[in-house]
């Protein structure tokens, strides 16, 4: 299963050339991560997800330029990996026509009160799983020759 989130884009996201800066593209894998993990997290009322997570790492392939447009783009999202104490959440940024960017990101569950990681709970691997899809490579970005930088 994936996940889409819709991300309006916004005049202050381009750069003097016209087109989403890169720095702005990891805005919009963040809003669709935070959607991902609190808005679909299992259970109302659930613990899950709600004692906060670090961002560990991010791979971002930069595949075409995006320019300015009313129309939203579709960040879609799912899970590459899942560890003991990490996940990995993979991304196309994209409309029907285009993928402008594919993306990782390796997300650590953590206690901010003890002030360290912390191990998936079993309730949030269940609900990880559903988004589970290892058809990319062990980082969770397909590989796409020619990716050109924003």
């Amino acid at each position: 299963m994936r996940h889409l989130y819709s991300c309006p884009l916004r005049w202050s996201d381009m750069d003097a050339f016209g087109h989403v800066n890169n720095a702005v593209f990891v805005r919009y894998l963040e809003e669709a991560r935070i959607d991902f993990m609190w808005r679909l997290a299992p259970g109302e009322g659930s613990p899950s997800f709600s004692g906060g997570s670090v961002v560990a790492r991010h791979e971002i392939d930069y595949v075409r330029p995006l320019v300015h447009r009313h129309a939203p783009v579709t960040v879609e999202s799912w899970v590459t990996k899942i560890g003991a104490a990490s996940m990995t959440i993979a991304y196309e940024i994209k409309d029907e026509d285009t993928v402008y960017v594919r993306a990782s990101t390796v997300v650590v569950p953590y206690d901010f009160g003890q002030g360290r990681p912390r191990r998936i709970t079993a309730e949030e691997k269940s609900f990880l799983q559903d988004y589970l899809d290892g058809a990319d490579d062990a980082d969770g970005v397909q590989q796409q020759e020619g990716a050109v930088a924003a």
